[in-house]
């Protein structure tokens, strides 16, 4: 209990942190876009801004899945997490179709001369948001939590955005720089690429959470991790249905086992809970194995 702490104030602080830095970007990227007309990085100050109410969310709903269950809700509250992800996706969906229209705008448009201030600013960002993606997302895969995850994935997305700016940018300087007029439109280029990314991590991250939501089987490796567990508890005779889904940062094992039809209910209670612990001696991310038993004869066989 005291590990499980430990995780839940290490991924709300990982959200608080992502929440400042994103605050703080989005302004910095804000002024400088504004001031030295850059699209990419005003393109990705907005998306900054996007992020801002994303990881809001995400600490929001992680607040809420941690309650404990209730008569309401008597399987708990991880889905919560589950609905910040896909709002995350909704939000970098945006993001992406709102940075691919300004860049294409922007090329049918005299480009702004290239700043060394914009550059650095992008360069900032690129280094910040790389730290913060590590962070997060490896805390996120160790306490399984999905708007962690999705806040991570959130950063990498930004990552991408900084990234092609630093490029943009770059090119556009060598343009100004050489006087070569066709890279000085290498920002707004690198604003469609970085549409494009965003996009797909968009598209990704909106499909895990309609797939939790809609209570999709966990992967076939766990299902027999599972059934090798299970099996090797002598009184089971068979698995006649194993199902496991994720909710939220958790899971929820269902299963139908065949054993002895002359067993007696104290038996089988006391079968039932030797598969529940060893289960969950093994898989931390399980909380809860509901299990049916049904009568099993060796002329079955």
């Amino acid at each position: 209990m005291m590990k499980k702490e430990v995780h839940e104030n290490a991924s709300i602080i990982a959200v608080w942190i992502s929440l400042i830095s994103n605050i703080l970007l989005t302004i910095l990227k804000l002024v400088v876009g504004v001031v030295f007309k850059s699209p990419v990085l005003l393109a990705d100050g907005f998306h900054n801004a996007g992020d801002v109410i994303a990881t809001g969310a995400a600490l929001t709903s992680m607040r809420i899945s941690k309650r404990p269950a209730d008569e309401d809700h008597p399987y708990g509250h991880g889905k919560a997490e589950v609905i910040s992800s896909a709002i995350v996706a909704l939000i970098l969906g945006l993001a992406a179709i709102y940075i691919g229209y300004e860049a294409v705008s922007a090329l049918f448009e005299e480009p702004a001369k290239a700043s060394l201030l914009a550059l650095l600013t992008a360069f900032i960002s690129l280094v910040w948001k790389q730290a913060l993606y590590v962070y997060t997302i490896r805390l996120g895969k160790l306490t399984n939590s999905k708007g962690l995850i999705a806040t991570a994935y959130d950063h990498l997305a930004d990552v991408y955005a900084s990234l092609a700016a630093v490029l943009g940018i770059g090119l556009a300087l060598i343009g100004d720089l050489y006087d070569i007029h066709y890279l000085s439109y290498g920002d707004p280029i690198a604003g469609i690429i970085v549409s494009f990314l965003v996009l797909k991590l968009a598209y990704d991250i909106g499909k895990e959470a309609m797939d939790v939501l809609m209570e999709k089987n966990i992967s076939q490796q766990r299902l027999d991790e599972f059934a090798t567990l299970i099996l090797s508890i002598p009184e089971v005779k068979r698995i006649d249905r194993l199902r496991a889904r994720e909710h939220g940062h958790y899971i929820l094992v269902d299963l139908r086992i065949g054993v002895h039809g002359k067993m007696t209910i104290q038996e089988g209670h006391d079968v039932s809970r030797t598969i529940r612990d060893t289960i969950m001696a093994q898989h931390e991310d399980v909380d809860e194995v509901l299990i049916h038993l049904n009568p099993w004869y060796a002329d079955n066989e």
